[in-house]
Formats: C-alpha cells, sequence, structure tokens
C-alpha cells in the first residue's frame, strides 16, 4: 500500500482470507494488530495492492534448453504464480464485525476447528477485540501471470517436469501441478 507522503510503499506479509463475493471480483479480509504502523497509512489513502507470489521454484538451465541445444546452452528461469489484486480498504473497528471477521479467518486458516468463536464481550477473545482492527479490502482489478513455459516444445515441457519430479523440493510438487496443469488446457 502507500506509505505515508514522502514515504515509500508499505510491503508486510499477510494472512488473509478472499471471498468471490460481493463485487464483481470479491474482497479479501484481514486483521492487524491495532498499533501495526499500516493503519496510518491506509487511513491517509486506502488504495492497496495486496501481492500474491506462491508456487515458484528454481529451474535449472539444462532442463529448458531446446531440443537440438547441448543441456549447457539452456538458461535458467523461474516458474510462479504471481497474483496482485488492487484493492480499496475499509477499516472494520466495530467489535461485532470484527468477531464475525475474524471468524471466517480463522475458519478459512483453521477449518477443523478447535478455537473459541469470538464474539464481542464475551471470553475469551471479547476483550481482545480493542487490540486489532479489521481490514476488508474491496478488489477492484486483478492482474496475474503464471510462468510455467506452456510455449515450450512438448520435449522441453516433459523434460522439466521430470526435473521436477526427481528433485522433489519444496515447492516443486505444487509447481509440477500448475505446469502439468496448464499444459493440459493448452
Amino acid at each position: 500500500m502507500n506509505g505515508l507522503p514522502g514515504e515509500p510503499p508499505w510491503v508486510q506479509p499477510l494472512h488473509f482470507r478472499y471471498d468471490p463475493e460481493p463485487g464483481p471480483y470479491g474482497q479479501v479480509i484481514a486483521h492487524l494488530a491495532r498499533p501495526n504502523p499500516l493503519w496510518p497509512a491506509l487511513e491517509a489513502g486506502p488504495d492497496v495492492l495486496l501481492s500474491v507470489v506462491d508456487d515458484y521454484v528454481f529451474v535449472p538451465g539444462p532442463w529448458a534448453a531446446p531440443p537440438s541445444a547441448p543441456p549447457e546452452h539452456g538458461v535458467p528461469t523461474s516458474f510462479y504464480a504471481a497474483v496482485q489484486l488492487r484493492c480499496t480498504a475499509h477499516l472494520v473497528d466495530d467489535p461485532a464485525e470484527k468477531a464475525a471477521l475474524l471468524n471466517r479467518q480463522t475458519a478459512h486458516f483453521q477449518p477443523e476447528g478447535g478455537s473459541a468463536v469470538a464474539a464481542a464481550g464475551q471470553a475469551p477473545y471479547g476483550r481482545m477485540l480493542s487490540g486489532l482492527r479489521g481490514l476488508r479490502l474491496e478488489v477492484t482489478e486483478v492482474r496475474a501471470k503464471f510462468k510455467y513455459a506452456n510455449h515450450k516444445p512438448a520435449e522441453v515441457q516433459d523434460r522439466l517436469a521430470a526435473g521436477l519430479r526427481e528433485r522433489d523440493e519444496p515447492r516443486d510438487r505444487a509447481a509440477l501441478a500448475h505446469q502439468l496443469r496448464r499444459r493440459a488446457t493448452a
């Protein structure tokens, strides 16, 4: 999001829940502690860019070499999914609305349950609601890029998939699933 006048933008990790409604692009809900330094910037200007990058992996050059080239001529690259949501921020300070927002967010990240329901004025979380603020981001624009070598020849895509399968490092399985799914729909 924009910083205060004369300051750079704020960039911060954020646990959030995306809801496809209301509106044409949906909304994002989140919460932050009341002392978070983002609040003055949000109050000064509600424009927010939420950027999400996932399933990113490094792809060694030999995996990406053209079919007729030696492996060492392949260009190293990355695979990734990147989405940017341009949003208008709405601050949520009403205790009942904050509790509802928290319960929806908790249900998203903890679907198995196990935590008490948040309710304004009720234990165990009611008194803690004053220490945070809710955030509803109205999504006004979506930009996305998915880079998984869809334009490469089938032989190269096969080699890339085999490399990800064999290496099997964190994120490789998700990147492989993206590559195979995008290849199947191309």
